[in-house]
């Protein structure tokens, strides 16, 4: 009789924190994109002098070709690579 006492509780309590669980939103894991923002991964493109990959956006173009990090990889122009 006892152990039916306790299966009884035991079920109940269960009962209760799923119950209680339905009620609580879950917080959430992300934040919601900013209104606009598109989920387009960036073009990344190369930096003719020292190589460092950055989005396109923030490269800066060089004067015949290619992109640059800085405006001082730019004046340097190419990396000479033997």
């Amino acid at each position: 009789m006892k152990y039916l006492v306790i299966l009884l509780v035991a079920l109940a309590v269960v009962w209760w924190l799923t119950r209680i669980r339905d009620r609580v939103p879950p917080p959430s894991r992300r934040t919601p994109p900013a209104p606009g923002a598109d989920d387009k991964p960036a073009v990344m493109v190369r930096c003719e002098h020292c190589g460092l990959h950055l989005p396109r956006d923030e490269a800066l173009p060089g004067a015949e070709s290619g992109f640059y990090c800085s405006d001082a990889h730019r004046r340097l122009g190419p990396a000479r690579r033997a």
